[in-house]
């Protein structure tokens, strides 16, 4: 499956999910669901970026050895619009897989909203890159 595939279903069932926690905020588990649609549909952004860096714009493997310089390059050529926004979510997606109290989950919940929004503008960027597998 294309990576644009895969982040746009990842995306779509994201905010299906929400569409759900909103319906049923009282249940763990769809929150939850969240949380880990977040952590999937995270990690599959920054590899197509990743990837659509490389292809398309020729920066070098050597240039984005971190997570932090694929956002700073990305929004560089405006596949991003904010890239602190993006080592934001990053952060979060990394601390929600490492550590888990419900303080931390209320912060992720909060962070993955914020985060599709974001990634629904990102997705329509690489679109247009027309870089597939």
């Amino acid at each position: 499956m294309r990576y644009h595939s895969a982040l746009e279903a990842a995306l779509k069932v994201l905010a299906i999910d929400f569409e759900e926690h909103a319906a049923h905020p009282e249940l763990l588990t769809v929150r939850d669901g969240v949380i880990q649609r977040f952590e999937i549909a995270m990690d599959l952004s920054w590899k197509l970026l990743s990837r659509t860096l490389r292809i398309k714009f020729q920066v070098e493997e050597s240039e984005i050895l971190t997570k932090k310089d694929i956002f700073r390059h990305a929004a560089k050529f405006s596949l991003l619009q904010d890239a602190s926004a993006w080592f934001t979510h990053y952060d979060a997606r990394n601390e929600s897989s490492h550590i888990y109290d419900a303080g931390m989950a209320k912060a992720t919940f909060d962070r993955a909203r914020l985060f599709l929004q974001d990634a629904q503008w990102t997705l329509a960027q690489l679109q247009h890159s027309k870089i597939d597998e």
